[in-house]
C-alpha cells in the first residue's frame, strides 16, 4: 500500500519510521518532510494547504492511505476533503478536530459529557476578561482559544502576569487565535499525555507520557513546544489509565458520536493528576511532539494496521501491544528558542549519536545543504533511547546529545527527574 503521510517535524519523522516498517507499506511518502524523513521516505513538493492538490496526487500516485501528522491541516478540514474524494485519512474531520482548534469548544463538550476539567471562563473582549481576572485572583491560566503552536497558554502566578496575557491575546500576539480567551483555574497535580485511538465509536488505549514544556531545567523559563519526554510514566499506572478512559475519553467519543460528527484518529488528553483523579487540560486531536518520539518507538503493533482499523470501524477488533521499556527523548533547540533563534548553523556528529545502543535520532528542523546538515526550526533534533528504566534511557539519551556537534543548540539536562525519582525512592 502506498502511505502518504503529511507533515515534517520531528512527529513525522517517529510516524515516518514506525510506517516504513509496517507489513501492509510498499510505499511511504512524505510532505514536505524534512531531512531526516527523507532517509525513509520519498519527499514530495505537496503543500498541505492546497488540498486539491493532495487530493490529485493521491489519486494520481494511488495513495491507499493519508496520515495527517500536525493539527492545522485538520484544523481545516483536510480530511474531510480526502474523504470526500473516497481516499482513506487517518485523522478527524474539521467539527471533531474543533477539540483542539477552540478551547470553548471542548469546554462546552466537557460540560455536556460531565467531563472533569477545570472551572473556566470564556470571554471575548479584554475588558470581561480583566474583570474575571480581578475576581478570581491568581494562580490562574489564560489560554489564546485557537491554534498557537503550543504557546497560547500562560500560566500566571499573579494577577499582574494575567492580565498582560489577557492583553496579549486581544491586541494579536496570537492572531486569530487569540480573538477569544478563556480563563481556567490552576489545578494542582502531575501532568501527563495519553493518547487513546478512536474509530468514532470504540476507543482504544493506546500509551502515557509526561512532557516537559518549559524551556530550561528545573521547569523554568518560557512555555515551549516541548523540551523532552519520557513512556511511560509512573503517575498512569493501569488503574489511572482505566480512570482517564472511563471519565475522558470514552464520554468525549461518545459525546461527539452522538452530536454526529464522529472522532477518527488520535486523541491526544492533556491531563492534571491530582488527588482527586484525572482531570482534562486540553485536547489535541494528532500524536504529541516529543511524545510521539518516545510512544512509537515502544510500540509493537503494526502502525498501519491500526490506522486502518480506526478508518474502517474496527478497532474493537484490535489489540496495541507496546515494549515494557522505557523510551526518553531530549529535544535540541536552536538557541534563543521559544524566541528569536538564529537558523543554518551546522549539525554535526548525528551519525555517532544514532550508532549507540538503542538511540534513535528524529529530525525536526533541519535541511541539507551543499553537503551539509543544517538547522532551519526552532526545535531541531529529538534524542530518543530506550532502556530498562528511565535513568537508564536517561542516560543513554544524554550520552547522545553529546556525541553531537552542534555549538548553535541546546537542550535541558534534566528530561525525566521525576520518574528518576520515583526509581530511586
Amino acid at each position: 500500500m502506498h502511505v502518504l503521510l503529511i507533515g515534517s517535524g520531528g512527529r513525522e519523522h517517529a510516524l515516518a519510521v514506525a510506517l516504513r516498517a509496517s507489513a501492509s507499506t510498499t510505499r511511504l511518502t512524505a510532505a514536505p518532510g524534512n531531512a531526516g524523513i527523507a532517509a525513509v521516505a520519498e519527499i514530495a513538493a505537496l503543500d498541505p494547504t492546497d488540498h486539491a492538490a493532495v487530493v490529485a496526487f493521491c489519486k494520481a500516485e494511488d495513495v491507499g492511505l493519508v496520515v495527517v501528522g500536525p493539527e492545522a491541516p485538520l484544523v481545516a478540514g483536510l480530511a474531510d476533503d480526502l474523504s470526500a474524494a473516497g481516499i482513506r485519512v487517518f485523522g478527524p474531520s474539521r467539527e471533531a478536530a474543533r477539540l483542539e482548534g477552540s478551547k470553548a469548544f471542548t469546554k462546552a463538550l466537557c460540560d455536556e459529557a460531565g467531563i472533569p476539567t477545570a472551572a473556566y471562563g470564556r470571554f471575548g473582549d479584554a475588558a470581561a476578561a480583566r474583570t474575571y481576572v480581578l475576581e478570581k485572583g491568581a494562580p490562574i491560566v489564560v489560554k489564546a482559544d485557537g491554534l498557537a503552536a503550543g504557546k497560547g497558554v500562560v500560566v500566571a502566578a499573579s494577577v499582574e502576569e494575567a492580565l498582560e496575557a489577557v492583553d496579549a491575546c486581544f491586541a494579536g500576539a496570537f492572531g486569530a487565535a487569540g480573538a477569544e480567551v478563556v480563563i481556567e483555574e490552576c489545578l494542582v497535580g502531575e501532568e501527563a499525555s495519553f493518547f487513546a485511538l478512536s474509530d468514532g465509536t470504540t476507543a482504544l488505549a493506546l500509551a502515557a507520557a509526561q512532557d516537559h514544556k518549559r524551556a530550561f531545567d528545573g521547569d523554568t523559563g518560557p512555555n515551549t513546544g516541548g523540551m523532552g519526554a519520557y513512556s511511560p510514566t509512573p503517575v498512569v499506572d493501569a488503574a489511572m489509565a482505566e480512570r482517564i478512559m472511563a471519565e475522558i475519553v470514552r464520554p468525549t467519543v461518545e459525546t461527539l458520536k452522538r452530536r454526529g460528527t464522529p472522532f477518527v484518529g488520535v486523541l491526544f488528553a492533556g491531563l492534571m493528576i491530582g488527588e482527586g483523579g484525572p482531570k482534562l487540560i486540553e485536547y489535541n486531536v494528532r500524536f504529541g511532539d516529543p511524545e510521539a518520539e518516545v510512544i512509537l518507538p515502544r510500540l509493537r503493533s503494526d502502525l498501519v494496521a491500526l490506522m486502518l482499523a480506526a478508518v474502517e470501524g474496527r478497532l474493537a477488533e484490535a489489540a496495541v501491544d507496546l515494549a515494557p521499556d522505557t523510551a526518553l527523548t531530549v529535544v535540541m533547540a536552536s538557541r534563543g528558542y521559544p524566541g528569536d533563534y538564529v537558523k543554518g548553523s551546522e549539525i554535526r556528529g548525528l551519525d555517532a549519536a544514532a550508532a549507540l545502543p538503542g538511540v534513535s535520532v528524529f529530525h525536526a528542523g533541519t535541511a541539507q545543504r551543499d553537503g551539509r546538515l543544517v538547522a532551519t526550526g526552532g526545535r531541531v533534533l529529538a534524542v530518543t533511547a530506550r532502556g530498562a528504566d528511565a535513568a537508564a534511557a536517561k542516560a543513554a539519551a544524554y550520552a547522545a546529545v553529546d556525541a553531537i556537534d552542534w555549538p548553535g543548540g541546546f537542550c535541558r539536562r534534566d528530561i525525566g527527574w521525576r520518574a528518576v525519582a520515583r526509581e530511586r525512592g
